[in-house]
């Protein structure tokens, strides 16, 4: 791992503040380890979607309700970018390593915990999304195996905060290749060899989080010691961990309700929409944490800026940022436009499935570019510590998404009208963003937000 600046105690030298190459240097690497989940549902999808449409439509319930449980906890990654981009901001390197040992303590606690209770509620879960009896077995098998991979899953989430807000994203990336070449090759082998079914997906994926949360764990180890930061965490700074996740955490809650109100549309309407529905949402997904790589070198430069007080630079990044982000959106619409075509086929050979993917896909490409500046911003505020702010605008979000998402059942619009009703919550989510990032009251330097202030505790704790 190259660390810039840690012999110094200061940022290195490195591209102009602000620059173009700047943002490239942190987004391009960080692209691999956003895709990390993604990649490993459809690599899942895929393999699984041999097995038939009630497999598949399987793996979309138990993925919408995995993909709830770990995104809750992005916490972990997100308020350790940004407040471990302020210590380095302000000189304090061992702080922000110290927030990293207590920061992976927690994730491995609440993967844990949370382990557990998906194992125990695996069954009610499911019904309660509204999959049909034919597709519920298939879903709770894939819970009760994916389970044992939340403590592994949670502790590489927070070690992926940690190297981004020491501006350090390449790492990440050789780690997540080699994550995503071992769940390809071992579902490969689990279910197409051994023929273990939906079960064998879902140990691949397991034994894949695992591999990434080892090699998050050396890299800290070695960090840790270089600057001479304790190894065991300790209970004050775990606490102040999870208090400065706390917004954050409430904002996450509002968001992926939104999606699990739309996965609970989709599996109401019929087994062949929630097929449709999961297969153009993991793409949709993919897209949006591609377009995220712009949003984690927004959280680790806002981060850092606003720790050493530089409000222009913070203000300057911000502009390119979403700039790019347009420029990105578009190109990534474009892109699946010219999928639809053959994509729809990787995943099942029923021709409606097929045909359900292909007209849910043109609706994503068509959201692209308003969608990447929306996650642009988003990642902004984040660096920027808004987390409050975030957490209120999510409910009016959701409030503007439910009477779409009851019009979408209510008329049996199918899979094609709920992804309309998730472009709007998209249009009301940019226009809140937008209008908040035109303001000044944001761009608090150091000391200046309460997110701040506990981030501070954090590293004192923890030192």
């Amino acid at each position: 791992m190259r660390e810039a600046g840690t012999d110094s105690g200061g940022a290195s030298p490195g591209p102009a503040r602000g620059s173009l190459r700047e943002i490239l240097r942190l987004a391009v690497p960080a692209l691999g380890a956003l895709v990390a989940q993604p990649l490993f549902v459809l690599v899942d999808a895929a393999i699984v979607g041999t097995l038939g449409t009630p497999p598949l439509a399987g793996l979309g319930a138990a993925a919408t309700l995995v993909s709830l449980v770990l995104g809750l906890c992005i916490f972990l990654a997100y308020a350790t970018t940004s407040s471990v981009a302020r210590r380095v901001g302000e000189g304090r390197w061992d702080a922000a390593v110290s927030e990293g040992v207590e920061g992976m303590a927690l994730g491995l606690g609440l993967g844990a915990v949370l382990a557990v209770g998906t194992w125990l509620l695996a069954e009610p879960a499911v019904v309660a999304l509204g999959a049909s009896p034919e597709v519920a077995p298939y879903a709770v098998t894939y819970l009760h195996v994916v389970a044992f991979g939340f403590p592994a899953a949670l502790v590489a989430m927070a070690g992926v905060g940690v190297l981004r807000g020491l501006q350090d994203t390449r790492t990440t990336l050789l780690v997540t290749l080699v994550a995503v070449s071992v769940n390809l090759a071992l579902a490969a082998f689990l279910v197409l060899g051994l023929h273990l079914g939906i079960g064998g997906s879902a140990a691949a994926t397991a034994v894949a989080e695992t591999v990434q949360a080892a090699a998050y764990v050396g890299v800290l180890v070695r960090v840790a010691r270089r600057h001479g930061v304790a190894l065991r965490p300790s209970g004050l700074g775990m606490l102040a961990a999870a208090r400065t996740g706390g917004p954050l955490f409430a904002r996450t809650v509002v968001l992926r309700s939104v999606f699990l109100l739309a996965a609970a549309v989709a599996a109401r309407l019929g087994d062949a929409d929630l097929a449709a529905y999961h297969v153009s949402f993991q793409v949709w997904m993919l897209l949006a944490l591609a377009a995220d790589a712009l949003a984690i070198a927004g959280m680790a430069l806002l981060g850092r800026y606003l720790g050493s007080g530089d409000v222009d630079g913070a203000r300057r990044v911000t502009g390119r940022l979403v700039r790019l982000g347009a420029v990105m959106g578009a190109a990534l619409g474009v892109l699946v436009l010219a999928c639809v075509p053959w994509l729809p086929s990787l995943f099942s050979h029923d021709p409606v499935v097929r045909g359900l993917i292909a007209a849910s896909l043109v609706v994503a490409a068509l959201q692209q570019p308003l969608a990447a500046p929306v996650f642009v911003l988003d990642g902004v505020l984040i660096g920027a510590g808004d987390g409050r702010w975030l957490a209120a605008a999510g409910l009016v979000m959701l409030a503007a998404f439910v009477p779409a998402a009851w019009l979408v059942l209510d008329r049996d619009l199918g899979v094609v009208g709920l992804w309309w009703a998730l472009t709007w919550f998209m249009v009301v989510r940019g226009a809140l963003l937008a209008r908040r990032s035109r303001g000044d009251a944001w761009l608090r330097t150091s000391g200046g937000s309460v997110e701040a202030t506990e981030s501070a505790a954090l590293g004192d704790a923890g030192g």
